[in-house]
C-alpha cells in the first residue's frame, strides 16, 4: 500500500453552513481553494474543526462530496470519522472509500471508556473493512480515550493502519509514538499547532493543523523550511504562528477557527449550535492577533 502521500501540512478544513446549518456549497469551495493556494499537501474533511459532530449523515456526505469534487485530485483528501460504535465507523469508512477519499482518519470512540483491548479490536475491525490507509487520531482531551504508546505499537502492525495524528499536547507521547514505530514506515503527524517543528525534528512527517485554515502559507513555511534544512527559518515561522493557536481559548472549540476565517474575509458563516461566536471583546483580541502575525492589515 502506497502511503508516501501522507506528509506535509493537512488542514482539517472548516465546514461552512447556511442559516439552516446545512453545508454551504460555494463557501466550502472557497475554503478548499484558499488552503490549496497556500500550498497545503492534503485536506481533511469532517475533522473536529469541520464540526462533523453537528452534521447528520446526509450533510457529512455532502461536505465530503463537495470537498473531493473541488479538490479534483490536486491533493489527497482524508475523510474523518468520529462515531462511537464500531458498526457506525465501518459504515462511515465505506462512505469515505465510495466517495473517493485517499485515506481515512478515525478518532477513538467518545463518551464511553474503553480498555486497550477494546480500542485495539475497534480500530482493527474498521481497518479491515476498507482498503484505504487509516490515520489514527489521538485526541484524549476531547474523546476521553488515549492511545498509549504500547497500543499504538500493536496497531501499527495492522497493514493499512498507516499513521497517527497526535493532538494530545503531550510531547513525550508524540516522541514515543515516533521512537517505537520508526523502523516500520509508520507516519506520525503533529496535531497540536504549537508543536509542529518539534515533532518534525523528532521524526514526524507533517501536521494536521487547524491554523492552516486561516494562514496555510505560514504553516506550510514551517514544513518547507524544515525540509530544506533551514531550522532557524522554520523556528521563526513556528513562533510567528504560535499566538494564533494560543488564541483558541478566546471561544468554545472550534469556533475561533471560523471567527478568524470570517475576519480574514473568507465568509464561512457561523458555528453549529450550541457553539456561538466569540464575544465582541474577544473578537477584537482575535483580530489583533491576526494583525500581529501579519495575516490581517
Amino acid at each position: 500500500m502506497d502511503t508516501s502521500f501522507i506528509r506535509g501540512v493537512i488542514p482539517p478544513i472548516a465546514t461552512p453552513v447556511d442559516a439552516d446549518e446545512c453545508v454551504d456549497d460555494q463557501a466550502l469551495r472557497r475554503v478548499v481553494e484558499h488552503v490549496i493556494a497556500g500550498g497545503v499537501h492534503g485536506i481533511l474533511t469532517l475533522g473536529t474543526n469541520g464540526e462533523f459532530y453537528g452534521l447528520d449523515r446526509e450533510q457529512q456526505q455532502r461536505a465530503a462530496e463537495i470537498t473531493i469534487d473541488q479538490v479534483n485530485g490536486r491533493v489527497p483528501v482524508y475523510f474523518g470519522i468520529g462515531a462511537i460504535s464500531t458498526k457506525e465507523c465501518v459504515k462511515l469508512a465505506g462512505m469515505g472509500e465510495a466517495l473517493g477519499a485517499q485515506a481515512i482518519t478515525i478518532l477513538p470512540p467518545m463518551f464511553i471508556t474503553l480498555t486497550e483491548e477494546e480500542l485495539y479490536q475497534h480500530f482493527r475491525r474498521v481497518a479491515e473493512s476498507t482498503s484505504l490507509p487509516i490515520l489514527l487520531y489521538n485526541n484524549p482531551d476531547r474523546v476521553g480515550n488515549n492511545i498509549s504508546p504500547g497500543l499504538l505499537e500493536r496497531l501499527a502492525g495492522i497493514p493499512n493502519i498507516a499513521g497517527v495524528k497526535d493532538s494530545s499536547g503531550d510531547f513525550t507521547l508524540t516522541a514515543e509514538y515516533i521512537r517505537r514505530t520508526r523502523t516500520q514506515g509508520f507516519k506520525v503527524l503533529a496535531g497540536r499547532d504549537t508543536m509542529i517543528l518539534g515533532s518534525l525534528v523528532y521524526g514526524a512527517v507533517g501536521c494536521v493543523a487547524s491554523t492552516a485554515n486561516m494562514v496555510p502559507a505560514l504553516v506550510v513555511d514551517i514544513y518547507r523550511r524544515f525540509m530544506a534544512g533551514d531550522l532557524q527559518g522554520a523556528l521563526d515561522a513556528q513562533f510567528t504562528l504560535a499566538p494564533l493557536r494560543m488564541a483558541y481559548n478566546l471561544g468554545s472549540f472550534p469556533v475561533v477557527t471560523k471567527d478568524a476565517m470570517n475576519l480574514l474575509g473568507l465568509e464561512v458563516g457561523r458555528p453549529i449550535e450550541p457553539i456561538t461566536s466569540c464575544s465582541e471583546g474577544n473578537l477584537g483580541k482575535l483580530k489583533a492577533v491576526l494583525q500581529q502575525i501579519g495575516a490581517l492589515q
